[in-house]
């Protein structure tokens, strides 16, 4: 693989043209399993893998006649699951076309397959019902010609790696799809999206161990503005003792509540995460369908050691949290601890 170093990444407005790194997703509509199986041996996540279907050889095929007929891409790293496919492509150099083009090229030609694949299943359930006596099934149009149902209406999802670190994360994201699903479906009760938990007279949607709310003792990890101007101008006193006591109280069995937005935040969320502590995270989007969380989150949410809450509903369009919301999750998680404040850290 090229070193790090060599890589150009894109500066902004750049994107979908010249030399670049992107990572694509094309996903069956209907989430059925039409790519492959999941395989868990010995219920070992670790040991996963996918056994393709004869359409997921088709699709993955189509990625290799993709970089035959552009030279100048190369695949770094891809994943078939059931129901989707992920892919991370390098564009070399310059060429002719837009990534946006050449993606559109490598769906219609996944598309014919889709097509083959409904129209031969269609043509079996139509032998099967026949030969049993029965009408046929509904999967014609009005002049009596076979009509099945597109399996790829949606074009593939493409996201440009412009950010140092992003490659690496996305190649193991990737990599690590088909043990995150066997964990999901070993532990499901962790990853279903739990509705309506009811904290203080407020509503959450929620991931994760919805029983760390039964914690004996609750307080919340919130970096003060003043102290971190106070780091800033070279005492930096009051915020080492103030993250230092976030980590030690953790220690102590402390559930920690808290957004983790600021950086210094982020850095004791990263303690807790590496020591094992479990907390609960206030997030600012609510969850998708098929949320999962990433990479450390995710191996916290497994183990029981994470609950994930939001007070909103999923917003598909949202990009970044807003000063507002950064004060009412943090008020929020202030309010989660003040209402199971009989065993809150007073009684430590």
């Amino acid at each position: 693989m090229v070193e790090h170093e060599k890589w150009q990444w894109q500066e902004p407005g750049t994107a979908w043209k010249g030399v670049g790194v992107y990572h694509i997703t094309l996903t069956v509509p209907t989430r059925k399993p039409l790519l492959g199986t999941l395989v868990i041996p010995e219920n070992d996540p670790s040991q996963a893998r996918i056994e393709r279907t004869s359409l997921g050889n088709a699709v993955v095929e189509e990625l290799y006649v993709m970089c035959k007929h552009y030279t100048a891409i190369r695949i770094l790293q891809f994943c078939l699951m059931p129901d989707h496919l992920h892919a991370v492509i390098y564009v070399t150099r310059a060429i002719d076309t837009s990534i946006r083009s050449v993606v559109r090229g490598y769906w219609q030609g996944v598309k014919k397959h889709g097509r083959a694949y409904t129209l031969s299943v269609s043509s079996e359930l139509n032998s099967e019902v026949m030969n049993e006596g029965e009408k046929e099934p509904e999967t014609k149009d009005e002049g009596g010609k076979s009509y099945p149902f597109p399996i790829f209406t949606e074009r593939p999802f493409i996201r440009p790696l412009s950010r140092r670190g992003q490659l690496h994360s996305m190649i193991r994201y990737v990599q690590m799809n088909p043990q995150r699903l066997a964990t999901k479906r070993l532990k499901p009760g962790y990853f279903r999206v739990q509705k309506d938990i009811e904290i203080g007279g407020r509503k959450y949607d929620g991931v994760g161990n919805v029983a760390l709310l039964t914690e004996k003792h609750f307080d919340v990890v919130h970096v003060r503005s003043v102290i971190v101007k106070a780091a800033e101008h070279g005492d930096n006193q009051a915020l080492r003792d103030y993250m230092n006591s976030r980590v030690l109280m953790a220690r102590k069995g402390v559930l920690m509540v808290s957004p983790f937005i600021s950086p210094q935040e982020k850095m004791v969320m990263q303690v807790l995460l590496k020591e094992k502590h479990p907390f609960v995270l206030l997030t600012d989007n609510g969850f998708r369908e098929y949320y999962k969380p990433t990479d450390a989150l995710f191996d916290a949410c497994a183990d029981g050691r994470l609950l994930i809450l939001s007070p909103w509903l999923y917003d598909d369009g949202k990009r970044h949290i807003s000063r507002s919301e950064c004060v009412a999750l943090n008020a929020m998680a202030e309010e989660i601890c003040r209402t199971f404040h009989d065993l809150s850290i007073d009684s430590l």
